[in-house]
Parts: C-alpha cells; structure tokens; sequence
C-alpha cells in the first residue's frame, strides 16, 4: 500500500469524494427517467411522481455540487499536507508534478467547478420558470458532469496511487525557478512588459463591465486570467513570500502566508466565471444581468488590489522594490 493512504488527509478526501459521487450515481439513473418521460404539458400520475422525484434528485444534486465546491480546496489542502511524506516537495507544486496525472487531475477539477456553477444558475433560472422550461437542459447538462466527474475520480486515484514516497520530486524553486522565467512567461514578455500589459486589461475588463459588452468582457478576462496566472507566479509571489528568488503559486496556500492564496486564486476565477455568464445565460428568462457584470468586475477588482496590497506593503516597509 502507498504510504500516502496512511494519511489522515487523504482518508478523509477519499471518503468525502466516495459518499459525493455514490450521491451523484444515484441521480444520474433518476434523471436519466427524467429526462425520457418529462412532459409538463400532461397532467397524469407519471408526471406527476417525475415532478416529485425531480425536487427530491434537484435537492441531492445542489447538495452533492456544493460539497465538491468544498472539497475542492481540502484537495488542494490534503495534497499539500503530504509534503512531509514525499522527499523534495516543498509544497503542492512539486507534488502535482510528480507523475503524469497531476496536473491534468488540477485542470479537470477547476473546469468541474465552473460547470458546477453553470448548474447551480442553470437550477436557480429553472426553477423561477412556472413551467419549468429549462428541466430538460439542467438534467442533460447534469449528465455530462457526472461523465466529467467520473474522469476526475479516475485520475485522482491514479494520481495519489502514482505520487512517489521513495524517490525525490522536484520542488516549486525547481519548476518556478528565476531560471525559468524568461522560458515560461508567454509571447517572450519580460516581467515589466507582462505587469503593464496586466493593468491595462484589467482597465479593459473594468470598462467591459460597466459598457455591458459581453464578447468583449470575456475576451479580455480569458486573456487577464491567463497573464495574471503568470503576473501572480513570477512577480507578485515574490512579495508575498518577501524573496525575489520564491516564484510559486502554490506555497501562498499555506498557513504561513495565511491562505491568502485562496482568496487570491478564487477571486480571479470567480471574475472570469461570471464573465463567461454574461455569455452562456444572456437569452435565459429570470437572470438578474446587470448583477452579473457587477460580480465579475468586483472580482476581478478584489483580485486586482489583493495582488497589489503586498507589492505596495512591501515598498512601504523596506522603500524598495524587490
């Protein structure tokens, strides 16, 4: 057996993802029948039983949805905790990086959780509608997250069964190394170029917001959150960590740096959720818009003056920049 199993993080991971998806497989069958026999035009005894199990299968699946939100950070809590067990890992980072499924297991989970927030506004629209109009459509798209999560279940057990205890693993200074910088900051940017050019679509998604341009507000967050991942790895984790030559995204998780990184990391993905809300629920009946637009640009903003807090901090106490 894998030492890691030993591991009292990963008991409770394990345990909590089992009891989820056991939840999620018991609903995927029920709205399977849903969706083959659904007709809210008729007013007979099968569709009368489909309308009560669908409230009850409704309820099993917000519960179920919102526990993997949760669990998705003590994910990424238990995986650092194992940092004590496998040599050279200094954080997370290194142990994502381990073997070929860590990372594709990280990606998966975070789309997962946008499509979890797609369902749960999806759920929230329908069930303002008189005549349900959009059952049909969160059933299906429940489908296809049961498959998604299917795969997640996968790839996190070949993922922690694969995490090396015996051998050495590279660490965030290794992966995110200065050394690595000019290779893995994208279009050849330097760091100034890459932190102008992060302000100024900052400033674009604020004015996409505020105007109500939908397309455009997701153009430029797509883009702002891809250069900001960068702009937070390579700049602003240095003055997190307060040391030029600690460049992570991941060690501003741990409680040495109060968590601060999951209200950093949260709070961009969030901006560019809502931002792709704007889109996806722009013909939907019942969805309060304007507020939308409001969410992402609050985010984004909060994302925005979290990273720049420890930059002006640290200039402030020291009179330098690093």
């Amino acid at each position: 057996m894998n030492n890691l199993f030993l591991s009292n993080e990963i008991i409770i991971l394990l345990f909590s993802q089992i009891v989820i998806y056991f939840l999620l497989f018991i609903s995927f069958f029920i709205s399977i029948q849903i969706l083959k026999n659904w007709d809210y035009t008729k007013s007979n005894s099968l569709q009368y039983n489909l309308e009560k199990k669908a409230y009850l299968v409704i309820l099993i699946i917000s519960f179920a949805l919102f526990s993997k939100i949760f669990t998705f950070f003590y994910f990424i809590y238990s995986i650092d905790s194992l940092t004590f067990l496998v040599h050279g890992a200094m954080c997370a980072a290194g142990i994502f990086s381990s073997n070929d499924f860590g990372n594709f297991s990280l990606v998966l989970k975070v789309i997962n959780l946008f499509f979890i927030g797609f369902w749960i506004i999806l759920n929230y629209l329908d069930l303002k509608q008189k005549d349900y109009k959009y059952t049909k459509l969160k059933f299906s798209f429940f489908i296809i997250i049961f498959v998604l999560f299917s795969v997640e279940l996968i790839l996190d057990l070949y993922f922690l069964i694969n995490i090396p205890t015996k051998e050495p693993v590279e660490c965030c200074s290794i992966i995110f190394g200065v050394s690595s910088v000019s290779t893995n900051i994208p279009f050849n940017l330097n760091i100034p170029n890459l932190i102008t050019i992060f302000y100024l679509l900052y400033i674009l998604t604020v004015i996409s917001s505020l105007q109500k341009k939908s397309l455009l507000l997701l153009f430029s967050n797509i883009l702002f959150t891809y250069l900001a991942y960068f702009s937070v790895t390579y700049f602003f984790s240095t003055y997190i960590y307060e040391l030029p030559t600690h460049q992570c995204p991941f060690c501003m998780l741990q409680t040495e740096y109060n968590f601060i990184g999951y209200f950093i990391w949260s709070s961009l993905f969030l901006g560019l959720f809502f931002s792709i809300c704007t889109n996806i629920f722009s013909k939907f009946e019942g969805l309060n818009k304007g507020k939308i637009y409001k969410l992402s640009l609050i985010f984004n903003s909060i994302f925005v003056l979290l990273v720049s807090f420890y930059v002006a901090r640290y200039y402030i106490l020291n009179g330098v920049l690093l």
